[in-house]
């Protein structure tokens, strides 16, 4: 790793730095990761759903085509650059009155609003207190609220996993299932 990549990374943290989304957000990644087919289950027209760790907003725009002219998407990240980004593609989507960016503290997400639907792909393991976070999107969905977690499987070992979600559990969660997900480990939760 060179000098000023790692004073950067430093800097960030645990934090994917927002330059480096564009690895991993691109057209190819429909061939394995189609959220219309992911969250079909869970995501539906007028529902508010939450895309924490919203990134570039890949989630965040396929969702607002999903839960149509009257649901809504909060897209929440800790970065300014990440939102505005996401912003910009919901507009050329044309989405953009459906996305409601949330910029959230590095300790609190401090949810603007009640959801039935939460999302948290490939970042949990950047989340420095788990028991807050987890405690945080608890209280943001509504009862029987729906949380789907996944993490990257070559980065966020079983063990790790299994750590995050003994942490959601404690937190109230109770786990419904562990749809399949590639290159990842993954599991919707729901709140009782």
């Amino acid at each position: 790793m060179s000098f000023r990549l790692k004073n950067l990374w430093d800097r960030e943290g645990h934090v994917c730095p927002w330059w480096m989304a564009y690895t991993f957000d691109n057209k190819l990644r429909r061939l394995f990761h189609n959220p219309e087919l992911m969250l079909d289950l869970w995501v539906g027209q007028g529902m508010t759903v939450l895309d924490i760790g919203c990134g570039m907003g890949y989630f965040s725009i396929a969702m607002a085509g999903m839960v149509g002219e009257k649901g809504a998407v909060v897209s929440v990240d800790l970065q300014e650059k990440m939102l505005a980004m996401v912003l910009r593609r919901a507009e050329r989507a044309g989405v953009r009155e459906r996305i409601h960016p949330h910029l959230s503290g590095s300790d609190r997400l401090n949810l603007p609003r009640k959801a039935g639907f939460a999302l948290a792909f490939w970042m949990v393991h950047e989340v420095p207190d788990l028991a807050a976070f987890f405690a945080d999107v608890y209280s943001a969905l509504e009862p029987g609220g729906s949380f789907f977690i996944a993490e990257p499987g070559l980065h966020v070992g079983e063990d790790t996993f299994e750590k995050e979600l003994s942490a959601a559990l404690a937190a109230g969660f109770c786990e419904r299932c562990r749809p399949r997900v590639r290159f990842s480990r993954a599991a919707v939760l729901e709140r009782h």
